[in-house]
């Protein structure tokens, strides 16, 4: 009898924590944790592509750690470029010569002062000065860069309009090899811990050189379904997640939350793969543009809000976002079907849309792509997978038909949105592969003015428009739940998250 008991206490103890789990009641209330400075973020993936800001390829990485790293120069929430490790920086010889002058006491999370030896570490190491490929191949425009004293002088082979954007490259100490999963920055939140698949838990750095942070404590809490985080902010658990549904906000108590609305910055889009039947015929790709109608999309899915998008740019680009695109291809199924019956496909065809299952605004695009590609015969099946999985096949090698997701920039240019899909881009993984449209990049980068270059941008979002080589559907609406009592959210023209303006109001 008394084993009984103690079985029937142990079964309940194992489904207690389960609940805990699932998002119960939170141990730790809002209240505790706005005693204690601090919050809790809930994200939908976890941080495991590498936490190397020179490496990370996951724009949800480099949203979260965008609050740990710094370059010369960072982006303020205008889009706009200011000085951050350098004070200053001066643009001379026709554009061939920048010189930064380095911030005195800037430190690293370590403690260490930075110096001249981690900033000719940083920049060379991106560059690939060091014979190495550049892991950003932008920076292979330096010809030479020299450091005396508190001055760095870099010398381009010809000059680059877009050079001071890339210089937002975090600057990281040149004698530390653990970056991958012990990084350490000069932002104002300093990493302290992760728990795969668990969270990451940011403090903020008390000898940061400029405005420090608000906060003292931020934990982001990984939660890869959408529900888990609806019940997390409902529980108490969460204090804030970016990135929700309309569906998810209408399930959360008006006294209890705010919701904030902006723009993710991304371009969202159905991408294929050029390289595979049938998606190599641009007749096939024209036909599916055709029949996929983005407009309804946003309604059905998103009740309203996004922004439609006809080509890779999105409009807080401004210059170069090119909205007579938008409605390049309007919704036609007779049309769709004529070019699927010129391809060979009178009777359309099967597909496979691959979706990271955690990104549930993707799934939900997709549910309802699959019953528009049904009006003009095309059969799509979604394939749901895991993140980790979706980066390392999808993205890192190509292994796919199509895909939802939305692909944006770390930084205020239009090389970095339209670059991937140049034929020589090692992060090409729809494989496009246009002769004119590499020649236009090439043109764009040497471009010798800011409007001759914008005019050469604008012409190459034309051509993937005019090819289809996707698909493009929107900028999603950024609808941030915000619990009541935290205020300061600010939005970037960037895919990033500032919780160094977040506090509590008390």
């Amino acid at each position: 009898m008394k084993k009984r008991i103690l079985a029937i206490f142990l079964v309940l103890g194992m489904l207690l924590t389960l609940l805990a789990g699932c998002g119960g009641k939170s141990a730790e209330t809002p209240e505790k944790r706005a005693e204690a400075n601090a919050i809790t973020v809930g994200i939908a993936q976890d941080l495991d592509d590498s936490l190397d800001p020179h490496k990370a390829v996951a724009a949800g990485t480099k949203e979260v750690m965008f609050n740990v790293f710094e370059g010369l120069v960072k982006p303020t929430s205008e889009g706009e470029l200011v000085p951050a490790v350098a004070s200053d920086v001066r643009v001379e010889n026709g554009g061939l010569t920048y010189i930064f002058t380095l911030r005195q006491g800037v430190k690293f999370h370590n403690g260490d002062t930075v110096d001249m030896q981690d900033v000719l570490f940083s920049v060379g190491r991106c560059a690939g000065l060091d014979g190495s490929d550049p892991l950003i191949p932008a920076l292979a425009a330096i010809d030479a860069m020299e450091g005396e004293g508190d001055t760095l002088t870099i010398t381009l082979k010809e000059p680059n309009l877009e050079f001071l954007a890339y210089m937002t490259l975090a600057i990281l100490p040149a004698d530390y090899d653990q970056q991958d999963t012990q990084p350490v920055g000069t932002g104002p939140f300093k990493f302290v811990s992760r728990v795969a698949q668990d969270s990451i838990v940011l403090e903020r750095f008390e000898d940061y050189w400029g405005t420090p942070a608000k906060l003292d404590k931020v934990t982001f809490k990984i939660i890869e379904k959408a529900d888990g985080l609806v019940r997390g902010l409902q529980s108490g658990a969460l204090d804030l997640v970016s990135h929700m549904t309309t569906t998810q906000t209408k399930q959360l108590k008006k006294d209890a939350f705010h919701v904030e609305e902006g723009s993710m910055n991304l371009v969202q889009a159905l991408y294929l793969n050029n390289s595979v039947k049938p998606f190599d015929d641009v007749r096939v790709r024209q036909a599916l543009c055709y029949a996929v109608d983005k407009r309804g999309i946003i309604d059905m899915a998103f009740d309203g809000y996004g922004i439609p998008l006809g080509t890779s740019m999105f409009p807080s680009f401004g210059k170069y976002y090119d909205e007579s695109l938008t409605d390049y291809y309007p919704h036609d199924t007779a049309k769709a079907k004529e070019l699927l019956t010129q391809a060979g496909y009178p009777d359309g065809f099967e597909m496979t849309i691959t979706v990271p299952a955690n990104y549930q605004p993707h799934v939900d695009t997709a549910q309802v792509i699959v019953e528009q590609l049904k009006e003009v015969g095309i059969t799509a099946t979604i394939l749901p997978v895991e993140w980790n999985s979706w980066l390392s096949d999808v993205y890192g090698k190509s292994e796919f038909q199509s895909t939802i997701t939305g692909l944006t920039s770390d930084n205020m240019t239009a090389r970095k949105l339209l670059e991937r899909f140049n034929t020589q881009a090692g992060n090409n993984f729809t494989k496009y592969d246009d002769p004119a449209y590499d020649e236009l990049f090439a043109k764009a980068v040497s471009a010798a003015s800011d409007a001759e270059q914008v005019e050469i941008y604008r012409q190459m979002e034309r051509n993937l428009t005019e090819n289809a080589a996707n698909v493009y559907i929107q900028d999603m609406a950024d609808l941030v739940a915000v619990r009541t009592g935290v205020e300061g959210l600010t939005f970037y023209p960037l895919y990033v998250l500032d919780v160094s303006t977040l506090y509590w109001d008390k």
